[in-house]
């Protein structure tokens, strides 16, 4: 397999840690998207929409983070992200959705670059955009996690899940702009359990090839 994918995105971190828990080897191929590389010609044969991540698998080239875990996880169902009964999985997809598609999309680079370009905000006022997002964001985490009837480890149980793979991620940009997690204390509980894994560990932005 081959992942095409940039350091410090976040939707890329989560196929990262994603592989890693499934013990999966790949080749990293790094597209710089400050560089805007991921507008080039021969990106967008492998990805229409100019994003990251893309796995390539054999013939196949996936996009979109959740469709490529969902993949991971039904090509190599061992160990499960999605693992327990049907309430269980639908409990892990809502907060991992939480993450993809209430959250992550209003602080995309893309978003992000527009505000500051076609609306000439300030980057005070693009950092305090973006903490009122993923604040609201993560709080609505946290208040899911609070009306589950166990609280394990992690998200859901005692396992690392889908849900863990999508929030440590965030948790990492929220980082970048001094955003208050104080009304989150469950939410940054498990996510220092899951820094204490080699796979969420190896996965972090730093330790990438392409980190600046």
């Amino acid at each position: 397999m081959q992942l095409y994918n940039y350091f410090r995105s976040s939707a890329s971190f989560r196929v990262r840690i994603a592989l890693n828990l499934k013990g999966l080897s790949y080749d990293y191929s790094a597209i710089g998207l400050l560089k805007q590389e991921q507008f080039s010609e021969n990106f967008r044969k492998i990805s229409p929409d100019a994003l990251v991540p893309v796995l390539i698998d054999g013939p196949a080239a996936l996009i979109q983070s959740l469709a490529i875990c969902e993949y991971l996880e039904e090509t190599h169902p061992e160990p499960s992200l999605l693992p327990g009964g049907a309430l269980e999985r639908a409990r892990i997809r809502a907060l991992a959705l939480t993450i993809a598609c209430e959250t992550h999309p209003l602080n995309n680079l893309r978003v992000l670059r527009y505000l500051v370009h076609e609306f000439k905000v300030s980057d005070d006022a693009k950092d305090a955009w973006y903490r009122h997002w993923v604040e609201n964001g993560l709080l609505a985490y946290e208040n899911q996690l609070s009306g589950y009837d166990s609280h394990g480890l992690f998200s859901v149980g005692d396992i690392p899940t889908l849900a863990d793979v999508f929030l440590v991620p965030q948790i990492f940009n929220a980082r970048r702009v001094n955003t208050d997690f104080s009304k989150v204390p469950r939410v940054m509980e498990i996510f220092e359990n899951c820094m204490a894994l080699p796979a969420f560990e190896a996965a972090r932005p730093e330790h990438q090839p392409d980190a600046a």
